[in-house]
């Protein structure tokens, strides 16, 4: 009778969410505050770096997981309304947080298996910039890179030239986007473009060879271990297939000994 009525309870309450009667935006807007100390630091780089600019919203798929978090705990509850004691409740709050964590878990498992790709992007990315610096200043080099960056950078990109073009002349909007993109060197490159914006005219050619140098030596850095993470995955396949062959050719020796012992 309880799971029939439970049942009934869930779907009216997707109907008025679905209709508009039960505005899940106003909910996340009023407690922002509190679902913001949920949100991990790394999340928005994360959710870019696997879907790029597919992703327009990225507080609405917080959102998402948020309430799907809390629709565990609520169906868990539910279940065990007629007999709820402290360990079911315990049980609704851990199968909730690890519903919630699941995205974040999986977006993690996507950068540490693309690890090199994605930290290979910045220093590719630094290369084409470099070819409009040389023509251009470093704001107006940004703005004019953004539509052929990798997609992961370009909301960042926008909300740096933008800060920039606000009049923030300091480095914290470089340092800000080196936070948002946590990508290998990040921080060390973003000072160097923000000391390339501010150097003077005459000085600027040295600068330039300065940054080519440290560009070119992230680049080498980033094929030599896409290089060695080849080799490494080859050498595990080669290590798969011997210890493969080796078992099964084993096998295959004490069958045909107990066959002969048998004999």
């Amino acid at each position: 009778m309880y799971i029939e009525i439970l049942i009934i309870g869930v779907i009216i309450f997707a109907i008025l969410i679905y209709n508009g009667y039960i505005s899940t935006s106003k909910f996340f807007g009023e407690n922002k505050n509190l679902f913001s100390m949920l949100q991990e630091k790394d999340y928005e780089f994360l959710l870019r770096a696997k879907y790029g600019d597919r992703v327009y919203d990225v507080s609405q798929v917080f959102r998402k997981r948020v309430f799907r978090g809390l629709i565990t705990i609520v169906v868990i509850l539910f279940v065990f309304i007629t007999n709820l004691k402290a360990i079911f409740i315990v049980v609704a709050l851990v199968a909730g947080y690890i519903v919630f964590k699941i995205q974040y878990i999986d977006l993690k498992k996507f950068y540490k298996q693309h690890l090199n790709t994605i930290d290979s992007l910045l220093p590719y990315y630094l290369k084409s910039l470099e070819v409009l610096v040389q023509h251009y200043t470093v704001p107006v080099a940004l703005a004019r890179s953004i539509e052929d960056a990798p997609d992961v950078f370009k909301p960042g990109l926008r909300d740096l030239v933008a800060k920039i073009d606000a009049g923030d002349s300091s480095v914290d909007p470089y340092m800000e986007f080196a936070n948002r993109y946590p990508v290998r060197d990040s921080m060390r490159m973003m000072r160097l473009l923000y000391r390339l914006g501010l150097g003077e005219q005459d000085k600027k050619h040295e600068q330039m060879l300065s940054f080519s140098k440290t560009v070119s030596a992230l680049q080498l850095k980033a094929r030599e271990q896409k290089y060695r993470a080849r080799l490494d995955k080859m050498e595990k396949q080669t290590m798969t297939m011997l210890m493969c062959t080796g078992g099964a050719a084993l096998i295959i020796m004490l069958i045909a000994s107990f066959s002969m012992i048998g004999g």
